[in-house]
């Protein structure tokens, strides 16, 4: 497989309250401060088809935002005029080694999300979800990824519930909205 690179000078698109870009954009790691202004993200779930399992990731050590925690399959940001659908294939790419997901589909169009600091950083996104299903097992970036695994929708949820756990805010967050949408609610 090609490596897919990223630019350094990848931009965050800033966006209104309902997720409508403002034509301004800044760098993707100076924007990620203390003060944070909303801007295009988007998460991604990937689920297995053969058993409907579900690819988590634990971010890479040496992330500036969020590094170590567990989350959810591949989370981004588009660059400016690029789709969003575009924008999760490309990081699916890059980061977890994906280069096909089928069937992507956004879930949550309109989810919006800001985190409490984390090591100074607030995130301040508007998020749509997806999600899209392989049967290849991930071949992560490790500047991106520390570790992966699959795990079923009910072992997902106990993850989430164990206040031990080292999982992302927006992880949590995204849960309680998923858990009763297709195709998250047939998983049980």
């Amino acid at each position: 497989m090609d490596t897919i690179t990223e630019p350094e000078s990848e931009r965050v698109v800033f966006v209104t309250e309902d997720g409508v870009p403002t034509g301004e954009t800044g760098p993707k790691l100076a924007s990620h401060h203390a003060d944070t202004r909303l801007h295009l993200a988007f998460s991604c779930y990937v689920l297995r088809r053969s058993d409907q399992a579900l690819l988590i990731t634990q971010r890479a050590l040496d992330k500036k935002v969020w590094p170590g925690v567990w989350t959810n399959s591949v989370c981004g940001h588009p660059a400016p005029d690029e789709s969003l659908p575009d924008a999760v294939r490309r990081r699916a790419r890059y980061e977890i080694g994906l280069p096909e997901l089928d069937d992507l589909e956004c879930v949550l169009p309109k989810y919006r999300y800001r985190t409490p600091p984390f090591n100074g950083i607030v995130e301040n996104e508007f998020c749509p979800v997806f999600v899209a299903w392989v049967e290849e097992d991930p071949a992560p970036n490790p500047e991106e990824v520390g570790g992966w695994r699959w795990l079923s929708w009910p072992g997902y949820a106990q993850l989430l519930a164990d206040d031990e756990a080292d999982v992302s805010y927006w992880a949590k967050d995204q849960f309680e909205q998923l858990k009763d949408k297709k195709p998250f609610s047939a998983l049980g």
